[in-house]
């Protein structure tokens, strides 16, 4: 199985008003909104908290009237709270208060499980984001899941992170970077009973071949995930 997953339309969200979403990374912070055809980078880092976050997006989101706010970052987060502060940006954001910030109704979510969301064609799909680390999520019959698997010990007291993030690209070179992706979805597919894996980040684009049962993901589904997150409002969603 190989191919890419499709966006489906970014600018007219279904549900019943405009939603920004929020896409943060490790190296960028990401803004897109319904009816806005623009996409805005913001660059982010290690130094980054959301009080400057937040001072970037005011003056570049001025006049596009969102009424709701999906934001997806990349820590582990359970009902709408975020847990630990982001292994690759700044402190502050534990306890931060996106909905104050704002001053909209927000959704917070994994940024992994949001691109996953938005990646989903049924059934049972793994979604690993090949980006600064490594994104995880799982979706089952519509039942979403973040997962941790970045962090497990993989060999040698060196995690699953260690061996396909982008550090370990930088380390490995492109080959071996390549061979230890294709173990790893091998393995998470096996070990979860997966159907297909999505392989999303900015990092997926470099792989010369997908592993079985792969597809290509498409970062714009970040996006579309954070316009669903307001579409399946009461839904089977288990973040």
């Amino acid at each position: 199985m190989a191919g890419r997953t499709r966006p489906t339309s970014l600018y007219v969200s279904k549900a019943p008003f405009n939603i920004l979403v929020v896409d943060v990374g490790g190296t960028n912070v990401k803004l897109r909104a319904t009816g806005q055809k623009r996409l805005v980078r913001i660059p982010s880092g290690p130094s980054m908290s959301p009080r400057q976050m937040m001072s970037a997006i005011r003056p570049e989101t001025a006049g596009w009237n969102a009424q709701a706010v999906s934001v997806g970052v990349p820590s582990i987060v359970l009902h709408g709270r975020i847990l630990h502060e982001p292994r690759n940006l700044g402190k502050g954001w534990v306890g931060f208060d996106f909905g104050k910030a704002f001053r909209l109704p927000v959704k917070v979510i994994n940024d992994a499980a949001m691109q996953a969301l938005g990646s989903y064609q049924g059934g049972r799909m793994l979604f690993l984001g090949l980006g600064t680390g490594l994104g995880s999520a799982f979706i089952v019959d519509g039942r979403l899941e973040a997962l941790e698997l970045a962090h497990l010990r993989y060999r040698e007291n060196c995690t699953y992170e260690d061996y396909v993030g982008a550090r370990a690209l930088e380390r490995l070179g492109l080959k071996e970077w390549s061979d230890h992706v294709s173990l790893i979805v091998k393995h998470f597919t096996k070990v979860l009973g997966a159907d297909y894996v999505v392989l999303g980040g900015g990092n997926a684009q470099k792989l010369t071949e997908l592993p079985p049962k792969c597809l290509m993901g498409d970062n714009e589904n970040a996006f579309v995930g954070g316009f669903r997150l307001w579409e399946y409002i009461g839904a089977n969603l288990g973040y």
